[in-house]
């Protein structure tokens, strides 16, 4: 465990060196000029030169990138051109919302992709529906999934909330960032309920693309482990069809199944920008979409970097989960 935790952070600090490589070089490609969007549209030449200056933008390339990460050693992602706020406070008000959108959706996605991959796995009542449900949810992209849900749920039935985070005015900001566990902690039961319900048509339209993949892989996995000797001759020991499912198939099938989850983690970030975007949900996404049109790199380094992390580490618990769920994987 020790020896797979070490290669993980390694591999971490590799990502990482490799993401801002990649998003200075970018900067330095990009046609939009940081300090012009900093001063605003009708900012002299004289003025862009002074400032460039003071910004460390006039110094050799090799230079700006490795005071660029040493700032970033430091715990420092730079200020952002568009709010004049360090960036790291401005993640510190954006990432609690989207880690409990992204929590949610990955929750939904879990959820989903079991009761797709074990609904389509046996010739079961419904089975047909279930895959016809997996086509659809495979071929439809999640900004498509997004305006069908808010036509339908919030302008037709006006069953869910269409943008915001919550309803209140005043909503409770603490002990935790998650509003959801904010309302419940101060027995706020209608803020809880009223969290929860603009979650769901956020957190279903990043979680159905991810569930329909986890439930294809697990569904594959499923089937050709119930086809193995060992469930063949647990049948004939006199087992019932629903201990030998969930005692000696579905455990044996998660591999599979959890590294496509580690994969789609990155599929629901990148549907979190757009999805963030429609709903306006007061996360990193519209943060970086607000700074993208005002070139304010900083800002779209630093939540590259944050999605970087989160990606990696969140397949490094995928990595050890699987292992836990089978034995025969060495660490």
């Amino acid at each position: 465990m020790t020896q797979l935790i070490a290669k993980r952070l390694v591999a971490t600090g590799a990502v990482l060196l490799a993401l801002t490589g990649i998003v200075f070089l970018l900067q330095k490609l990009s046609p939009i000029n940081p300090v012009h969007s900093y001063l605003g549209a009708n900012a002299s030449a004289g003025a862009i030169k002074v400032e460039s200056k003071l910004l460390g933008y006039n110094r050799p390339i090799a230079d700006q990138y490795l005071r660029y990460v040493g700032n970033l050693l430091r715990g420092n992602l730079g200020e952002s051109l568009r709010t004049r706020r360090p960036v790291t406070t401005d993640l510190g008000a954006y990432l609690p919302a989207t880690l409990e959108l992204a929590s949610f959706g990955l929750l939904l996605s879990v959820m989903l992709g079991a009761i797709l991959g074990l609904a389509t796995s046996r010739k079961s009542l419904g089975g047909g529906f279930f895959r016809v449900f997996m086509l659809l949810g495979a071929s439809t992209p999640p900004f498509l999934l997004a305006l069908f849900g808010l036509i339908v749920f919030y302008h037709d039935l006006n069953w869910l909330p269409a943008t915001g985070r919550t309803s209140l005015a005043n909503p409770p900001t603490g002990p935790t960032p998650f509003l959801t566990v904010d309302t419940l902690f101060h027995g706020e039961w209608f803020g809880f309920t009223d969290a929860v319900g603009h979650l769901i048509l956020p957190g279903l339209c990043i979680a159905i693309l991810p569930a329909v993949s986890i439930g294809r892989v697990f569904r594959s996995s499923l089937v050709a482990t119930l086809r193995t000797d060992y469930v063949r001759t647990a049948r004939s020991k006199g087992l019932r069809e629903i201990v030998v499912l969930w005692r000696h198939a579905v455990r044996n099938s998660l591999g599979a199944a959890l590294s496509m989850t580690g994969l789609q983690v990155g599929l629901m970030f990148a549907g979190v920008v757009v999805i963030e975007s429609i709903f306006s949900w007061p996360g990193i996404g519209l943060y970086v979409a607000q700074s993208i049109p005002f070139g304010d790199f900083p800002a779209i380094a630093g939540v590259t970097l944050v999605l970087g992390v989160g990606y990696v580490l969140v397949n490094t618990v995928v990595d050890i989960c699987q292992a836990v769920a089978d034995p025969r994987i060495k660490l």
